[in-house]
């Protein structure tokens, strides 16, 4: 219904938008400053390149259907005038204006918006300045993980960086939700390492950590994207790693005693010494004898050799029964690959922007502070033998070790100390299988909801960079009270939200920068309403 009304009123108005179209074109080849560029970094829908420029970073294919809106613009900028002109002829013919860098967002608010809108797409920002000598980098918001870890592993075998494990993800998106990965047990979150960034504001101005002043810097490094100006570059610090580290899987499934392992892999996995990371990650799968069975891959790092790990991990949790031939020694830049499910044949592959296979996917977070009951795991798995639940994933990251050692309230991102693990939800459906999309998504529905018991309460908290508008959105159009946008927002970021609504009222007071999940101002102005 709400899709129809927004057709009906695009098709009552179109004269209106076309005219608004046509003005922003206008615009920005007067507020560039070369404007003999401008054929090279804006795109319409009458442009041969335009659907290759907007599919090439739509990670979640459920965001890239013909009834999915479209934006009038897109814009790939090389250069600061270009961003600062999409900004200001934005505001100045009301279009909203979404800032993609990678495309990951679950929900993809980097680039569908249910008003007229411009994409910005920053891949074209994506320099990647490695300083061995100091340990920082400057990394550009358009540049992917795999872009930044390849530089590093380029000049140094023994400097790292604390971020995520999936290589075409976009440095920008990822550090402004916080940023975690398979170092944070010894080193904290991606947005913990930010220690300057570059950034343009509502008004055009660039900005560095002493301009922007402390209060927005912090809010910048997890507070999200797409929500207090565009980062352009970030400034962090890197970290020591051994030459070799080890790497291990071991599966067990319910046939192998999975739920007592499970059970008590809970009880362990965030008290092991914080140079193990350990992630489990379970599925259906067909067992050796033919049926269909739960099976959970127990996944870790160890900065160090295997002859260290295994007396370790057999003291502590010999219910897994872990034995040396389970384990490899690689580099850090190796185990990136191994934990991306990327081959280890090349590191070039962490060059391909594109080198992960797109997907129709829903995902969920939580986190748990007590240990889920055998009990909770037997009542769980019947849901995974359900024919929605073909393609479908649950993983627990283990917490603990540095992630304790931060207050919560020293970034945005709030969840530190008293989290087990953080559990994350994943369906995912053919492209046949669209038609029928929304009986997968009531799956994923379902689960969350029979997990509420076992998870975190008042709030139930949730993870800004797994981002689920099913926990509360901000109105489409105009105006979004303090109240609404606390629903969703305490859930991201606990009694941070205040400070970041505070922030936000102080450097974008019209809310210029929003979407459906963007802190907004204390009194967004009423008179911007429909725009």
């Amino acid at each position: 219904m709400l899709h129809f009304l927004l057709v009906v009123l695009l098709s009552l108005s179109g004269t209106t938008f076309a005219h608004s179209h046509e003005d922003f074109l206008h615009c920005h080849s007067l507020q560039s400053s070369n404007s003999a560029s401008i054929s090279k970094v804006i795109y319409t829908q009458n442009n041969s390149s335009y659907s290759s420029i907007l599919d090439a970073y739509i990670q979640n294919l459920r965001l890239s259907t013909p009834a999915t809106p479209k934006p009038f613009v897109i814009v790939t900028p090389l250069q600061t005038s270009h961003i600062q002109a999409t900004i200001y002829c934005s505001k100045k013919h009301g279009l909203q204006m979404r800032i993609r860098s990678g495309g990951h967002d679950f929900e993809g608010l980097s680039y569908v918006s249910q008003v007229p809108f411009v994409i910005l797409d920053l891949f074209n920002f994506r320099k990647v300045e490695v300083d061995t000598k100091n340990e920082v980098a400057w990394v550009e918001s358009g540049a992917t993980l795999g872009e930044l870890y390849y530089r590093i592993a380029e000049k140094s075998k023994t400097l790292a960086f604390p971020a995520g494990i999936c290589p075409t993800v976009g440095v920008g998106g990822h550090f402004s939700g916080g940023g975690y990965g398979i170092l944070m047990r010894k080193y904290g979150l991606a947005a913990d390492q930010v220690i300057d960034a570059h950034l343009i504001d509502v008004n055009g101005r660039i900005l560095n950590r002493k301009s922007m002043g402390e209060d927005l810097f912090w809010a910048i490094r997890g507070g999200g994207g797409n929500t207090f100006g565009i980062v352009l570059a970030w400034k962090v610090k890197l970290v020591t790693v051994p030459a070799v580290v080890t790497v291990f899987t071991v599966n067990r499934n319910l046939e192998q005693n999975l739920t007592k392992i499970l059970h008590r892999w809970q009880y362990i996995a965030n008290k092991l010494p914080d140079d193990i990371f350990s992630v489990v990650t379970m599925s259906k799968v067909n067992s050796t004898q033919g049926k269909e069975t739960i099976q959970a891959g127990f996944t870790a790092l160890f900065l160090g050799g295997v002859d260290k790990l295994i007396p370790l991990i057999q003291g502590r949790f010999p219910e897994l029964g872990l034995v040396k031939q389970d384990c490899i020694e690689m580099s850090w830049i190796e185990s990136i690959l191994y934990f991306g499910l990327v081959p280890r044949t090349s590191l070039d592959i962490l060059l391909n922007r594109t080198a992960r296979l797109r997907s129709n996917y829903k995902g969920k977070s939580d986190y748990v502070k007590e240990p889920i009951p055998e009990s909770g795991f037997e009542g769980l798995w019947p849901m995974f033998f359900e024919k929605e639940a073909g393609v479908s994933f649950m993983t627990m990251v283990a917490f603990g070790g540095k992630m304790d050692a931060i207050p919560e309230t020293e970034l945005p991102y709030p969840h530190r100390a008293g989290n087990l693990f953080q559990a994350s939800y994943l369906v995912g459906w053919s492209k046949e299988q669209n038609a029928e999309s929304q009986k997968y998504i009531s799956w994923s529905r379902r689960l969350y909801s029979y997990m509420a018991t076992y998870v975190s309460q008042s709030p139930r908290e949730a993870y800004f960079n797994h981002r689920d508008l099913d926990i509360g959105t901000n109105s489409i159009n105009g105006y979004t009270s303090y109240a609404q946008a606390s629903i969703w927002g305490r859930k991201y970021f606990k009694n941070n939200f205040d400070r970041l609504v505070h922030v936000k009222t102080m450097v974008d007071p019209e809310n210029f920068f929003r979407n459906e999940q963007s802190v907004p101002p204390l009194s967004s102005s009423r008179k911007k309403k429909g725009q």
